[in-house]
This record gives C-alpha cells, structure tokens and sequence, in this order.
C-alpha cells in the first residue's frame, strides 16, 4: 500500500491492484502471529476468552451465497428483526477493569444448518492449543476461562472440552430447568428413575438448600449475593450431538 502514496504512483497503473487480485492471506500463519501477541488477562492473571457470534448484514445482497437469516437486536423500537446475512463466531481475549476493550484471536464464519456448539468446540480447542504452543500459559497456571453467552450449550461444549486446561463458564436462560442426580433405588419393585428431582429456575421453592453462599459489597450496585448448587444436569433430549467426540462422563 505505500506504492500509493508514492508520487510516480498514477492512477493508470494497475500493477497494485493486480497484486492484491492475485495474493493471498495465509489464514493459518495469520493466526499463529496473533496467538503470540501480548493477550489482556484478567486481575489474577487468568486467560479469559469469551466465545460469541455477530452477523455481517447483507439485506440487500440477495445472491450472496451462503447466507443466513440472522436474528438481530434492537434495529428499531423494541424489536427483533430477522435480516439475511453472514454470521460469524468470534473467539477475544477478555480484561477485567472499567473498560470494553478486547483482543480478537479468531473468527469463522458460520454456513447455512452449521452446529453451532460444534463449531465453537473446534474453533475454542485450536485457539487454546495456539495460546499455549505461544507460551501464554505454562504448567501451574490456573485453567484458562471459556466464557458464552447464553446461546450456547455450555454443558455440551464444557463435556467436549473436557481434555483441555480450561473451565467454561455459560450463561443460562432464566427459564431452564435442570435436575439432581438420579437418586439410589430403595429397594422397590418397578422401573428404576433416569433423573433426579426438578431444580426451576423461576420457582425457589425447588432450589433447596444451597451448597455454598458468597456476600460481597460492591461499589455500584450494592450488595451481591451469590448461590450456588452442584450437580445439577440438563436432560438430554438429543443424544447424537454428545457422542461427537470421545470426553469425560457428562456427570463428571
């Protein structure tokens, strides 16, 4: 590109052009030299990496190929507009602090009918394994942090995932409703159960006691409560997508 600023640069010469008409971007080695960049890291030095999907919107491109309806927010007055488009998943390297900056390490884009977590599960392994073949983390480090966003199947993907130094952390709908593990048989007659019992988000009162309480004060939004419980699953209604790729047990 300096070729254009240069003053023997005409507007008839074409040689610019040709080259990028002609070149290439080597894609493997692009993503190799971002992986060894310095990465933002969290207050405790962690590695945290959020995994997302943004669509390019092509509404007027109608014979682009290989476009999507894409489910858009917020392109008017409290609406939700599906418009055609490319989406992309986007892996960035995330900071904490009062800022919104981050590091984009990767991006695929999504055809019409892909999987989505089975995307995301490749695209999330060949990001980890460049930050760690690029010397971001060493043996004794904490495990790095997969963050999602609702969307996504965070079980699914933290089960294939399972082999790497990484912990996902996903968001869940405020509708969804797990269960406990399938409880011991007591000795009667019938058909053993497959699940154990109903935890609902939107009803406490199937909570039960909660396995660990935290308490902070914080400076903006006052004082925030954090409950957790352990062992709680999904049901798996679709058994094809877990049997994807060899992992630890879903209930580990």
């Amino acid at each position: 590109m300096e070729l254009a600023l240069a003053p023997e640069h005409r507007r008839s010469h074409g040689a610019l052009y040709d080259g990028l008409n002609r070149g290439g971007v080597g894609i493997a080695r692009l993503r190799r030299a971002i992986s060894a960049l310095p990465l933002p890291r969290a207050a405790d030095g962690r590695l945290v990496l959020a995994a997302d999907v943004s669509p390019w919107l092509r509404p007027d491109a109608d014979t682009s190929p290989d476009w999507c309806f894409c489910h858009t927010y917020g392109r008017g007055r409290d609406e939700h507009k599906i418009i055609p488009g490319w989406p992309y998943s986007f892996v960035a390297a995330l900071e904490t602090g009062p800022t919104s900056c981050s590091e984009i390490l990767d991006a695929v884009r999504l055809l019409p009918g892909a999987d989505v977590a089975a995307v995301t599960v490749g695209q999330l392994r060949e990001v980890v394994e460049r930050l760690i073949a690029a010397g971001h983390r060493q043996d004794g480090d904490p495990p790095i942090l997969l963050v999602l966003d609702a969307g996504y199947e965070a079980p699914r993907i933290a089960y294939l995932l399972g082999d790497l130094p990484a912990q996902v952390l996903g968001r869940m709908r405020s509708d969804r409703v797990l269960r406990r593990p399938t409880p011991e048989r007591d000795g009667r007659n019938g058909r053993p159960p497959k699940h154990g019992t109903e935890f609902v988000f939107g009803r406490p009162d199937t909570w039960g006691e909660e396995e660990v309480v935290t308490i902070t004060d914080t400076r903006l939004y006052g004082t925030a409560r954090v409950q957790s419980w352990g062992r709680l699953r999904p049901i798996l209604t679709h058994r094809a997508a877990w049997a994807q790729q060899p992992g630890p047990s879903p209930g580990d």
